[in-house]
């Protein structure tokens, strides 16, 4: 893997020894293996208004016009007239539409990697129903296939793929889970043959936010529930996902829903992790049938459950607190309330940000964002219209129920020495369980 730059001063990361014009059809195959009916569509729909643009936070925080979500979308949507559109043939006949050149692909990938987090407001935007989003995680999949993603999410993918997690390898899990029992004081099941509930968890949450794992275990042994963590499917949050590594992505959704099954478990829960949604959620289907065998919710749904049922109570906190929705759950799953209604039992009085829900602005560091530290100076500036925003609220507490939002969060307040905590859902429900 080396660190390279383009002619024009862009940075990129090239992996593999390919020669060029290996790499640049290796990209175009993997581009024009995504252009179906419905890539076509929407690359068909586009009519350059521009509205798309003061939806990004990489380009409201920058101004930066290369940051314009259909900007992004350039190379790929040049490969489709060039070679799959009603008029390719006579594009490439006449010379209209020039072939993607492997300079072009170098210097988008920092377009498409580090400037882009999946977040799909642009998709909300878009006049015309284009989903930008999802095309520019289609178009990853050409730049992984041709080895042209950031370096850091290269080391995970192989990590991932080594130990079946970027955190730790399978055969530590349940040592990692017991640890943390004893170091809380709570009785956490693991690599339980048979059980109700199969739960995942994040890679953060097996190194610096451990707490997470005795939270959902305190929890769920008070709603007194057949549970269960497990060493042969715990990691969700699917960095095939986001590298455009679809192949892995199969691969890590199979082992958790494989494992739901094999121990007989109704119920998948998923990590506080937006991506792991969806993954796990809305694009599992795709590998069995467009029908999943279990049911598969994230850990807020969970919370909501257990509360609105009288499984567990929950003690009045008394203060006001804002949401930061992540982008994941709400403008692409639609979970909206579910968080709201945990803070309504918990006594939080609301102050919702300017905005919420589906035009939430993205945290700046999903879909990869925040392992590639390449990225960071933008991120730094995307986190300044979050930061804005909680301090117009004047909330006593700032809550959210993403791990990957919560790190992104904490980096750029500790970035911009912001005194302020970001505190997490789960967390704040485990700490207030009632007797």
């Amino acid at each position: 893997m080396t660190a390279k730059t383009t002619a024009s001063g862009v940075p990129y990361d090239a992996q593999g020894d390919m020669a060029d014009k290996d790499r640049r059809d290796a990209a175009m195959k993997g581009f024009v293996r995504e252009f179906g009916a419905v890539a076509a569509a929407h690359l068909e729909a586009c009519v350059r208004c521009g509205m798309c643009a003061e939806a990004c936070h990489f380009y409201v925080a920058t101004g930066e016009p290369a940051y314009t979500p259909i900007n992004k979308l350039q190379p790929f949507e040049q490969a489709y007239h060039r070679h799959a559109g009603p008029f390719a043939p006579i594009y490439r006949l006449f010379g209209v539409v020039p072939s993607v050149t492997l300079e072009k692909l170098e210097e988008w990938e920092r377009l498409i990697f580090d400037a882009c987090t999946l977040c799909g407001r642009c998709t909300l935007a878009c006049p015309m129903g284009i989903d930008i989003a999802e095309l520019i995680k289609k178009a990853r999949h050409g730049m992984f296939k041709a080895g042209l993603i950031p370096d850091r999410l290269q080391l995970m993918d192989r990590t991932a793929r080594a130990w079946g997690s970027p955190a730790t390898p399978a055969d530590d899990f349940a040592d990692i889970v017991r640890e943390v029992g004893e170091e809380h004081g709570v009785d956490i099941k693991v690599d339980r043959e048979r059980a109700d509930y199969l739960v995942t968890v994040a890679p953060a949450e097996l190194t610096e936010h451990t707490k997470a794992l005795a939270d959902a275990a305190k929890i769920f042994n008070k709603a007194g529930l057949d549970w269960t963590y497990h060493s042969e499917g715990f990691e969700a949050s699917n960095i095939g996902y986001l590298n455009g590594d679809t192949e892995l992505q199969e691969k890590m959704t199979r082992k958790i829903i494989d494992c739901a099954v094999k121990i007989g478990a109704h119920t998948l829960v998923l990590p506080e992790c937006g991506h792991a949604y969806g993954a796990a959620r809305w694009e599992a289907a795709r590998w069995y049938n467009d029908k999943l065998p279990v049911r598969v919710i994230h850990m807020t749904e969970f919370l909501q459950e257990v509360v609105a049922s009288g499984k567990i109570k929950v003690k009045p906190v008394g203060q006001t607190a804002s949401f930061h929705d992540p982008c994941q759950l709400v403008r692409r799953g639609g979970v909206m309330n579910a968080p709201r209604d945990v803070m309504a039992a918990l006594g939080l009085e609301m102050r919702e940000l300017e905005n919420n829900r589906a035009l939430t602005w993205c945290c700046g560091g999903g879909g990869g964002v925040v392992s590639n530290t390449r990225a960071d100076p933008i991120r730094y500036k995307a986190f300044e219209l979050k930061k804005r925003e909680v301090e117009a609220a004047g909330a006593d507490r700032f809550v959210t129920a993403c791990g990957q939002c919560r790190i992104t969060l904490d980096l750029g307040a500790k970035h911009t020495k912001w005194d302020r905590k970001i505190e997490n859902l789960l967390e704040l429900v485990a700490d207030n369980l009632a007797d």
